[in-house]
């Protein structure tokens, strides 16, 4: 069987195998990931970033957002001031809307707090379902609905601790980012990333 006849979710059936969101969807999406806060920080980021916009646009802005935010190390974004928020709207390697810099500088400062309560951000976004994965058995893409309780019950949680563009819509992307919902439809070899 050649790499193209491999079987994957519906939704990146139109991109070419060699396209960024292949490799996104086969090495990435849906694996689950703890114990690395500056992973989950820099899926966090991307998410924020592509509201409103295509998760492809985030994907290839990726690397310059991750040089943009000091390779996502958590403490540093942190630190970061509205002198470099201001740079940083003129920066063509990433998507420049002032809204969503301040929102990262602010969700790393929301981070670090979290981390200092829970230990680690992994602990905090896994400890809504104990380190349970929700396996939701997705026949077809349209199946997959925008977000659900679950998201709305964390996105009301991170509001109040501080976050930005995180409402309950980015933070389902982002639990199935991350791997909470595996989202993956039954029928995709990378269900259960084998």
């Amino acid at each position: 069987m050649g790499i193209k006849d491999v079987v994957r979710c519906q939704w990146v059936a139109k991109y070419d195998v060699s396209d960024a969101m292949i490799k996104y969807h086969d090495q990435e999406w849906g694996h689950p990931l703890q114990g690395n806060d500056q992973l989950l920080f820099e899926l966090l980021t991307l998410e924020v970033f592509q509201a409103g916009l295509s998760w492809e646009i985030s994907l290839k802005k990726r690397s310059g957002l991750k040089t943009a935010f000091h390779n996502f190390d958590i403490t540093q974004v942190a630190r970061m001031t509205e002198e470099d928020r201001l740079a940083l709207k003129n920066n063509p390697n990433i998507i420049r809307n002032g809204m969503k810099i301040a929102a990262t500088i602010t969700n790393a400062q929301a981070i670090k707090h979290i981390q200092d309560e829970f230990n680690s951000f992994s602990s905090y976004m896994w400890h809504f379902t104990k380190n349970d994965i929700i396996d939701h058995q997705v026949m077809a893409n349209q199946d997959i609905p925008s977000q659900n309780t679950l998201s709305q019950i964390i996105a009301k949680d991170m509001k109040k601790r501080g976050f930005k563009f995180t409402g309950p819509v980015t933070v389902y992307s982002y639990l199935q980012g991350m791997g909470i919902i595996n989202d993956h439809e039954i029928t995709c070899e990378f269900k259960y990333h084998k």
